[in-house]
This record gives C-alpha cells, sequence and structure tokens, in this order.
C-alpha cells in the first residue's frame, strides 16, 4: 500500500553475517532485561498500592525504554521541557520505535489503536506500561472520550499520535481533530493543557533517510530485523514544544490546527531539505 503519491517502502535490506550476530545478541540482552525489569515493576506496583503515585513504576518504564532505545542503536537527543503538569502530548509517528523513544523523553501513558494490544511483546509490554486501548469505531466514541477524560482529571500524561497513522518520518499528516474533542470538553478546557512534540530520526550513515520510518503494509516483524540488524549511529531527536492551553482556542478544530503546525514546523526545522509536504 502507498500512503503518498511517489512514496513506497524500500525493498527490505538483507543482513550478512555481522547484522544477524548483532540482531541476536541485542534479542537476547533485551531479553534478559525486560525480564528483570519486569519483576522490578511488579514489585514497584505493589509498594505504589501502599503509598500511592505512580513514580516508581514509572521510573522502571522508562529505564526499560532507555535501554530499548540503545538496543536499537538510537541516540536520544532532548530540546525543550517537559510539561510538569497532567494533560497530553501530541506527537508526529514515525515507527513502532518511538513507544521507547516517548517512554524514555517522558512520563507518559500512551492512547492507542486496539490492534496494538494483540501485537507480539510489544502489545504485553504496552499494556503493563498503562497504555489505553481505543477502537476507531464512531459508535465507540463516547464510551472512549470518558475513558480518556477520566484519565486525565486523575492527573495522567496521555500521549496521543493525531496522525492516526506512522509515517516514512519525513513529513506529517494533517492531524485528526476527533481526539482533540476529549481536550476540549466543558469539563476538562479549563485544566487540560496539551504539549506538542516533534520526533525527528536522524539515520545511520550510509542508510535511506526513511531507515526508520514504517508505514503502510511493511511487516512489522522484517522491518524489526532490519532495525535491530542494521542500526547503528542513528539519532532521534524529540523536542518539547511550549504547551498549549485547551480553553485559549475556540474549537477542537483549533487546537488541533495550531498544534499540527507546530509539530510540522519542528520536524521542518530539524530536517531541513530532506523534510518533504505530505500530499
Amino acid at each position: 500500500m502507498v500512503l503518498w503519491k511517489g512514496v513506497e517502502p524500500e525493498p527490505y535490506l538483507r543482513l550478512g553475517p555481522f547484522g544477524w550476530l548483532r540482531l541476536g545478541l541485542r534479542l537476547f540482552i533485551y531479553g534478559v532485561v525486560t525480564l528483570e525489569l519486569v519483576l522490578l515493576w511488579a514489585l514497584a506496583k505493589l509498594l505504589e498500592k501502599a503509598v500511592g503515585g505512580d513514580k516508581m513504576s514509572g521510573a522502571v518504564v522508562r529505564l526499560w525504554a532507555r535501554v530499548g532505545h540503545s538496543v536499537l542503536g538510537l541516540r536520544l537527543e532532548i530540546q525543550g521541557q517537559e510539561m510538569t503538569h497532567g494533560g497530553a502530548i501530541v506527537a508526529n509517528h514515525t515507527s513502532w520505535t518511538d513507544i521507547f523513544v516517548l517512554h524514555s523523553a517522558a512520563h507518559i501513558h500512551f492512547v492507542s489503536k486496539a490492534e496494538v494490544a494483540g501485537w507480539p511483546v510489544i502489545g504485553w509490554l504496552a499494556r503493563i506500561t498503562g497504555t489505553l486501548f481505543i477502537e476507531r469505531k464512531s459508535s465507540e466514541a463516547p464510551k472512549q472520550q470518558v475513558q480518556l477524560a477520566a484519565r486525565i482529571s486523575t492527573g495522567d500524561k496521555l500521549c496521543v499520535f493525531p496522525e492516526a497513522t506512522s509515517t516514512d518520518g519525513l513529513r506529517v499528516l494533517p492531524f485528526k481533530t476527533t481526539i482533540f474533542g476529549v481536550f476540549h470538553t466543558e469539563e476538562l478546557k479549563d485544566l487540560v493543557w496539551v504539549q506538542p512534540v516533534t520526533v525527528a530520526y536522524f539515520p545511520p550513515k550510509g542508510k535511506d533517510k526513511r531507515f526508520y520510518g514504517w508505514w503502510g503494509d511493511m511487516d512489522f516483524a522484517d522491518h524489526a530485523k532490519v532495525i535491530l540488524g542494521l542500526s547503528m549511529g542513528g539519532r532521534v531527536r524529540v523536542i518539547f514544544h511550549d504547551p498549549l492551553k485547551a480553553a485559549d482556542f475556540d474549537s477542537r478544530k483549533d487546537l488541533a490546527k495550531a498544534a499540527d503546525e507546530i509539530v510540522r514546523n519542528g520536524l521542518r526545522k530539524a530536517l531541513g531539505d530532506k523534510y518533504e509536504e505530505s500530499a
């Protein structure tokens, strides 16, 4: 499937002997680390039942994510400051690797499409890290808005990908406005802040500029194999822009447009002449 005119995925790169060796070693290391951190996370959750909050388990999740992006051969760069209060972070979406990158950069809970819950490993990890899964059906919208509002009102910081799909990493697709309706209800708009965040990937030397992008019908297992086997020296930059107060905008569409423009301009500035406008 082609999502944009003239933008088709490149054939998957082949792994040589060193690539396969790197793949196996990274999977082994991350498997061992994940097992140990899951046990630590479970202990933290038990302690939190007694003392309240989620800082201990959140710290474990961030450590897991930081090991994760390191295993993926990505160096994380952070610009700006994560907002300190609850609300929502809205970011552009390039790949499944965003899970590690954004969990590492911020104390968040993802909002994700329901299909992710069934993905091998990723789905399980998403569930235990507090991801809120939503169905992309109009009939489910009222119930999901109640769930989102409940999480925000208790101080959670939710992370949403308003493009509703991942991309090749060189563009930002127009933000869907539906999710912004939750942030602009009468009950929440005076309390909620929305922080636009730009995520920009820079491939390893000699690799295609869309190396980390995962879109269309690209197979998850094949893409993960390439990243784990061939990613060395890549970078990802997370840019925290100034938060927007929902009450300062007349409608969810205005709020979505403002966040879209900020994230888009952030990626355009980060990538320079590599940035491409979506068709």
